[in-house]
C-alpha cells in the first residue's frame, strides 16, 4: 500500500497503527528513510509514545559500534535508511536471522524521494530484502509513505516489485498559506557579454530571513546548494547584527540563525533540529535535508531559493509551515535560470496542476548488475529468483559471468570474488569514497564532500563555507581523498567551469519533428573541470577566472537529441543568425525547462551543442542524464518534446532582457564562457523545429502571448 497525502496529513499515524500492532503479536517492523534526520525525529517520536513492548532503536552510519550489536539482537523496530540496508543488514543477514523471521512490516517513508538512479537503486535493494526474508519464511507487508505524487500505485509497483494499493484522500484540516512567486530585480550590474544581472536569490533570502526574523516569525529557507545554507546563514546574521547595534532589540538575535547541511557531523545536526523544534532558532537556511518529514511543527514562513525540482518538492517544502494547523507564508524566490524565470510568469504551471511521476529505471544494467552480484554473495542465485529482478537480469547475469564478476554452476550463480559486492553499487552517484575536508593548522575534519562533487565544490582555490566560516581551498588532493583549507575572508565565490564532449553510440528510437528529428539513445559523455570563476558575494559580478588541471571524467548513459537539416537552418544563416550561438542558448534554455517535465534537477543533467556535429553531421542539440546507464530523464524528454520545447521558446522569449541572461540563455556551469549566445537565433532555430514562423523573434510565442510581468 502507498499512502500519498499532504505535508502533515497524518501520514505517519496511518504506518504507526499497523507496526505497534505487529510488535504486540511479537512481529519486528523495519522503517526506512532517504535521509538519517528523519529516522532519528521518527525514534524521538517512538520514545514519546512510552510503550513498555516497543524497542526502538537507529541503525545507520551514526550509530556507535557497540550499539549496534544490542539492536540486532534485541531492537523489534529497527529505523535505518537504503544505505545501511544495502550495506550493513542484508550482507550480514545470518546476524539478522531472528530479526528477519519475525518481520511483519516495512515501511518506506517519504518515498518519493527514491527517483532517478538512486530511487533504481533502491527498488533492486527492496528486491534483495524480499529475497532474504523469503530464505527465512518471511513474507512482510509494504506500507510506502508519500507526499502527494502522480500515479503513486505504479511508482510504488516499480519501487517494490509488488502490486500496491494507493490512499490518495486527504481531510486533514490545515491552515491557510499564501503562496508568493518573487522576482529579484535586474540590477546595474553587468556579467558575461554585457548581459544585466538580477539579485542573486540567496542574498535575497538573506534579506528576506532577517526581515521575518526581526518580526519574531519563525522561518525556514530552502536553498540549493550546501554552500548557499551557509552564505544565506551568514548573510543573515551580519545583517541582524548592523540593525541589533544601537536599535534596542535583543543581542542574541543574529545566534538565532543557522545552517543545516549535509555534511555536518551527526551531533551537530542533531543539535540543530533540536533548537529548531524547540524554537531556540528563529531561521534556519537549509538545503533539501528537512524537506522530509522531521517535525519542525511551529514554523510560520518558508523561503524557497529557486525551484526545488518538482511539484512535489514545491509543495513540500512549502507545507513546512503552518504545521500546527495555523496560516502560514511561502516564497518561491526565483534564481538567474530560465525555469525560475518561466515559472515566475507562468504561475498556471505551477498551480492547479498535478505532481509529477516519479522516474526510475531498475532494469537500468548500470544499476542491476552490482546488484545481481550483492545477491549472489548475500545467497547464490537460483533461476527462481530470477522474477524478482526483473525481465533484464538474465541478459545482465551473462554478462557478468563473461565479465568474470559471477560463476555460473548447475545450481545457480556465485560470487567468488574476497571482494565486498556491497562496494560496487554506487547508490547515490557519489562515484567513490568522500573527501574529507580538513583544515590546515588545526588538523579539524570539517565535513565530507562526494567524490565527483569535489572537482566542482573544493578544487584549489574554492571557497568552502563550513557554520558560518569561510575557508580557501589550498590543495585538493583525490588520491588521499582529502582537501586541505586555510580559514579566510574573500569577498568572492568560486563556480566550477567544464568542457563536455559527446559521441552517439546508438540511437534507440527517432521520430521526426518539423524539418529534423528528434532521437533518443545511447552516448558517451566525456566532461572535466577546467577552470574557475570568481564573483563577487553579494552583485555576482565577474572577478576573475582561474584555470585548473583535473582528471577528466566518463560516462555512458542516455540521452534525447534533435537534429535540423542543413536546408533548414541555411534561411537562418543567410539572415544573419549564428547558428552555433543559437543551438548554444537553445541547449541552456532546454536544460532549465526539462525539470519541469521530468522528475530532475538540472544538475541531474547536461547538455551539448554543435552547428555540425562529427556523429550526425547536421545542428544538433543533445540533453543526457548525467548519471551511468541513464536516470530516465531523457526518456521522459523525448516522450514530451512538443510540450517541453514549446515552454523553452516561451521561456526565452518571457524574458525582458535584450541580448540574453542567466534568467534565460545563460547557463551557471557553461564551459564555454556562455559563449557564443544568440537569443534570438535561439527563438528563430526553436521556431523552425516547432513548425512554426521562423521570421519573427521574441515577439512570436506560440501561444499568441508576448512577453508577462509577475
Amino acid at each position: 500500500m502507498i499512502i500519498a497525502t499532504g505535508t502533515a496529513s497524518g501520514k505517519s499515524l496511518s504506518y504507526l497503527v499497523p507496526a505497534l500492532s505487529a510488535v504486540f503479536d511479537g512481529g519486528t517492523v523495519l522503517y526506512l528513510s532517504p535521509t538519517k534526520a528523519l529516522a532519528a525525529d521518527q525514534l524521538r517520536v517512538l520514545a514519546e509514545l512510552d510503550v513498555p513492548e516497543l524497542r526502538a532503536a537507529t541503525y545507520d552510519g551514526d550509530t556507535p559500534f557497540e550499539e549496534r550489536v544490542w539492536v540486532r539482537k534485541h531492537a523489534n523496530y529497527v529505523l535505518t535508511n537504503p544505505d545501511m540496508l544495502h550495506r550493513g543488514l542484508l550482507p550480514r543477514h545470518a546476524q539478522w536471522s531472528s530479526f528477519w523471521r519475525r518481520l511483519r512490516l516495512v515501511v518506506v517513508d517519504e518515498c518519493h524521494g527514491y527517483r532517478g538512479v538512486f530511487g533504481s537503486h533502491v527498488a533492486q535493494i527492496l528486491r534483495r530484502l524480499r529475497r532474504i526474508c523469503a530464505r527465512y519464511g518471511s513474507g512482510p507487508g509494504f506500507v510506502l509513505s508519500s507526499a502527494t505524487a502522480g500515479d503513486p500505485g505504479a511508482f510504488a509497483t516499480r519501487l517494490t516489485g509488488l502490486q500496491a494499493a494507493e490512499v490518495t484522500t486527504d481531510a486533514s484540516p490545515r491552515g491557510a498559506t499564501t503562496f508568493v512567486l518573487w522576482e529579484p530585480p535586474l540590477t546595474d550590474l553587468r556579467g558575461e557579454g554585457g548581459a544585466p544581472l538580477r539579485r542573486t536569490a540567496t542574498a535575497e533570502s538573506a534579506e528576506l530571513m532577517a526581515d521575518l526574523v526581526l518580526s519574531d516569525v519563525r522561518t525556514l529557507a530552502f536553498v540549493r546548494s550546501r554552500r548557499a545554507a551557509e552564505t544565506v546563514a551568514l548573510t543573515t546574521r551580519a545583517r541582524l547584527e548592523d540593525l541589533v547595534s544601537g536599535a534596542g532589540l535583543p543581542a542574541d538575535l543574529p545566534d538565532r540563525v543557522a545552517a543545516y547541511r549535509a555534511g555536518y557531523l551527526a551531533d551537530d545536526r542533531r543539535s540543530l533540529e533540536k533548537a529548531l523544534r524547540s524554537g531556540d532558532l528563529l531561521g534556519l537556511a537549509t538545503t533539501n535535508a528537512l524537506e522530509l518529514g522531521v517535525d519542525v511543527s511551529g514554523l510560520d514562513a518558508v523561503l524557497i531559493a529557486g525551484w526545488p525540482g518538482t511539484r512535489a518538492s514545491l509543495w513540500q517544502q512549502a507545507g513546512r509551515a503552518g504545521r500546527d494547523g495555523a496560516d502560514a507564508l511561502a516564497v518561491l524566490i526565483a534564481r538567474d535560470d530560465p525555469l525560475d524565470t518561466y515559472l515566475v510568469h507562468h504561475p498556471e504551471a505551477l498551480f492547479g496542476r498535478p505532481v509529477e511521476t516519479i522516474v526510475l529505471d531498475p532494469d537500468n544494467p548500470y544499476v542491476l548488475a552490482p546488484h545481481l552480484c550483492a545477491a549472489a554473495a548475500e545467497i547464490p542465485l537460483t533461476r527462481d529468483d530470477l522474477h524478482l529482478f526483473g525481465p533484464a537480469a538474465e541478459e545482465v547475469l551473462r554478462a557478468l559471468v563473461r565479465d568474470g564478476m559471477l560463476r555460473e554452476r548447475a545450481t545457480g550463480w556465485y560470487w567468488t570474488s574476497r571482494e565486498r559486492a556491497a562496494d560496487l553499487a554506487d547508490l547515490r552517484g557519489a562515484g567513490g569514497a568522500p573527501v574529507q575536508v580538513v583544515e590546515m593548522s588545526t588538523g579539524r575534519l570539517l565535513g565530507t564532500v562526494d567524490e565527483p562533487s569535489a572537482h566542482a565544490a573544493v578544487h584549489t582555490g574554492a571557497v568552502y563555507v563550513h557554520q558560518g566560516e569561510t575557508f580557501v581551498v589550498a590543495e585538493l588532493d583525490l588520491q588521499a581523498g582529502v582537501a586541505l583549507v586555510e580559514a579566510g575572508k574573500p569577498e568572492y565565490m568560486t563556480f566550477a567551469r567544464d568542457v563536455t564532449d559527446i559521441s552517439v553510440i546508438e540511437s534507440l528510437r527517432s521520430r521526426p519533428l518539423g524539418p529534423g528529428e528528434l532521437h533518443l539513445g545511447t552516448v558517451e559523455v566525456t566532461n572535466q573541470v577546467v577552470s574557475y570563476l570568481k564573483r563577487g558575494v553579494q552583485s555576482g559580478e565577474l572577478l576573475g577566472d582561474e584555470p585548473l588541471d583535473l582528471p577528466p571524467r566518463t560516462l555512458r548513459t542516455r540521452a534525447v537529441w534533435w537534429t535540423l537539416p542543413a536546408s533548414a537552418v541555411a534561411p537562418l544563416a543567410r539572415d544573419g543568425v549564428d547558428l552555433g550561438g543559437a543551438a548554444h542558448a537553445a541547449e541552456h534554455a532546454a536544460i532549465g525547462l526539462l525539470p519541469l517535465f521530468a522528475t530532475c534537477d538540472r544538475w541531474d543533467i547536461g547538455g551539448v551543442s554543435t552547428e555540425l556535429h562529427p556523429d550526425t553531421e547536421l545542428l544538433t542539440v543533445f540533453v543526457y542524464d548525467g548519471h551511468e546507464g541513464g536516470a530516465g530523464f531523457a526518456e521522459r524528454g523525448y516522450a514530451r518534446a512538443l510540450d517541453w520545447l514549446t515552454a523553452t521558446r516561451e521561456a526565452i522569449a518571457s524574458c525582458e532582457c535584450e541580448h540574453g541572461c542567466p534568467s534565460c540563455i545563460q547557463s551557471p556551469k557553461c564551459g564555454n564562457g556562455n559563449d557564443p549566445l544568440d537569443k534570438t537565433g535561439a527563438l528563430r532555430l526553436l521556431a523552425v523545429l516547432l513548425g512554426l514562423d521562423p521570421s519573427r523573434g521574441r515577439e512570436n510565442l506560440p501561444c499568441g502571448q508576448g512577453p508577462s510581468a509577475s
